[in-house]
Parts: structure tokens; sequence; C-alpha cells
């Protein structure tokens, strides 16, 4: 069952004008140079007043002016434990571990409900989920080098999914054929990513916040995603998690896939799923009983932040990677898509 969480409070504090972005880095859909599992473990556990830097944030806007917004966090009860990972697991040099068990969807029936139709593009590449009537979630990299915003994302939009109906006879420019998506692209007006992508915590980038939300300049009238806090593997039905993005080897599908998670730290999942380029951003999610109820509720539990090479005692080794939604970050996310926190309270 999903289990009710109190959440520490994000309060801004206040926003001052920052210098308008070069928008020049190049979109890196694979990262280098990460902080990895071993790494991980050597991090020390953040102050307080880390977190309220880390969790400090820019807002990019469509005009291409940009804003930096410090915050308080309250309420928080710090974890002594640190970064600890569940076990240790070596990995093979691939991004398709063994046989490929992705899932192409191509049944429009699926395609177009829920939990498919949360699944967007992102323009610079990626992948993403509705969160909200008018918030998507994806991760920071897809917009953001760590020094600068990539070159696509000054005229960001996003695709939703929208698969052409027999009744139009005019063949619609981009409209694809076997019930193959196209796409409903919409503008963004703004974006949100936390100051500590920019940072990182090591000397490395640390993927810890390689989050990013994207508010829509309209609304859409689609079923969402709520989010939810991530549990601990041990708390998982089969330690099972499931996302679908557009992978670029399956060029115009969505792919849906699910896998188990083979160890953990605080703020990150790794784990096996079989992904490529261009699912990065993905909401991964979980389905889990609701409180005193039979039915079951799917809900965001991390982002899915791509396949990862780090250095392991001298060796190149990868994994894929996972961003968990904390109760820090779960209070960031909620109040970027409320404005304030009383919604936020509990997660």
């Amino acid at each position: 069952t999903w289990h009710l969480k109190k959440i520490p409070q994000i309060v801004s504090e206040r926003t001052f004008s920052l210098d308008s972005p070069k928008f020049e880095a190049k979109t890196k859909l694979e990262l280098n140079s990460v902080c990895g599992i071993e790494c991980q473990r050597k991090l020390p556990v953040p102050s307080l007043s880390d977190l309220k830097d880390l969790l400090s944030y820019e807002t990019v806007f469509e005009n291409g002016t940009r804003t930096l917004t410090e915050v308080n966090v309250r309420g928080l009860v710090l974890d002594p434990a640190g970064n600890t990972t569940t076990r240790k697991s070596l990995r093979k040099k691939r991004q398709i571990y063994g046989t490929d068990s992705r899932f192409s969807i191509y049944d429009k029936r699926f395609m177009t409900n829920f939990p498919f139709n949360t699944a967007v593009k992102i323009s610079t590449g990626c992948s993403g989920i509705l969160i909200s009537p008018k918030h998507v979630l994806t991760a920071a990299h897809c917009l953001h080098n760590g020094k600068d915003y990539v070159k696509g994302s000054k005229r960001l939009r996003v695709g939703l999914m929208k698969t052409k109906s027999r009744g139009d006879g005019r063949k619609r420019k981009g409209a694809k054929r076997n019930g193959m998506p196209s796409f409903q692209w919409t503008r963004v007006k703004s974006t949100h990513i936390p100051k500590g992508w920019f940072k990182g915590v090591s000397g490395d980038i640390a993927l810890d916040y390689d989050y990013a939300v994207l508010e829509l300049k309209r609304p859409h009238k689609r079923k969402y995603m709520e989010l939810g806090i991530s549990p601990t593997i041990k708390m998982m039905p089969g330690s099972m998690i499931h996302f679908s993005g557009f992978d670029n080897d399956r060029s115009g599908q969505l792919v849906y896939r699910f896998c188990s998670i083979s160890d953990e730290s605080n703020d990150l999942f790794y784990q096996y799923c079989d992904a490529e380029p261009g699912s990065t951003g993905s909401g991964v999610y979980l389905r889990l009983k609701e409180p005193n109820k039979k039915k079951w509720k799917r809900k965001i539990i991390a982002v899915y932040s791509g396949h990862q090479w780090v250095d392991v005692n001298g060796e190149q080794q990868d994994y894929n990677v996972a961003v968990r939604i904390t109760p820090l970050k779960y209070a960031q996310i909620c109040f970027w898509i409320h404005g304030n926190d009383e919604n936020c309270t509990q997660g």
C-alpha cells in the first residue's frame, strides 16, 4: 500500500533576476563523469544549509529571462545514515541487458489511455510525463548540461500523443500510419531546475538533482499521473518499476518496460531496465494499493535519468539510473505545481 508521509515545507525566501542564458550547450542524452555507486557511498550527508542551497532553483521563461529563487526548508528530519546503498552488483557494458524486454505500444486503445497517454516527448529529444493539467516532469540534463541551457531549450515544446482518426481523410503532416503516434506540440511557458543540478554534490555531476518541471502555455485535458514518495526497494512488490518513453532506436513508437531495481541510495535507484537514449526523462511509476481501499493506484516515484558510465575502481562500468522522489523533492515539485505549500503537507 501507499503510506502517507508528512512532507517538509519548501518556502521561497527571495527571488532575483539573473542574466539571460546563452542557450549554447549541446544536448547530451548520455552522461559521462557522473558520481556513481561507489562515489555516492562516500558523499557526506547534506546539512540543512546545503539542502537550502541545493533546492533553490532557477526559472527560465519563454522570453529568455531567468530568475533564481532562494528557499528555506522547514520541518525536515535529517537522516544520519547517509547515502547507503543496499547491495553491490556488477553490470555488463550494455544498455540492453540480455534479451531486449521492451514493448512497443501500437494499439490506439492503450496508447491514448491511462497510463500510457501520460508519456510526452520533449523537443530536445527526451521524454517526460504529465503531472498536472499544466506541468510536465523530465530530467534536468535534457535542458541544461550543468553549465548552460541546451540550444533547443530556448523555444522548448512538449509533444502530447495523438492518433490520427479514420474520419480524417486529409493526410496531416507528421501523422503516422499503423497507429503510430503523431504529436500535438505545446509551447513551454517556464522551466524550473533545482540549483543542485548546476552544482553537483561532488566534483563530478551528481545525478541526485537531475529533474526539472516544465509549465505548459496551455493546459491539456488529459488524465495525468500523481506524484508519490519513493518507497525503499523492500516496500515494492517484487521491487518492480515501470516507465514509458520514446526511445531513439524505435522512432515514432511509444516504448514501455518494467523491471526490478537492483540497488538504491537515498536519492537514486540503479536498475537494469532496457532503455535507449530518448527515453531519458520518463516518469518511473509503481502500482500500489490505496490505504483502506481495494483500488490500485499508479504514482510517479522517480525520473529516469538514463544510461550512465562511471568509474568504479578505475574501470568504466555502466548502469541505468533513476532519480528518486524523496519527501524533499516531492515538496519542491508540489510547490512548483501549486505555487504554495498548503497542498503539499502530505504525500
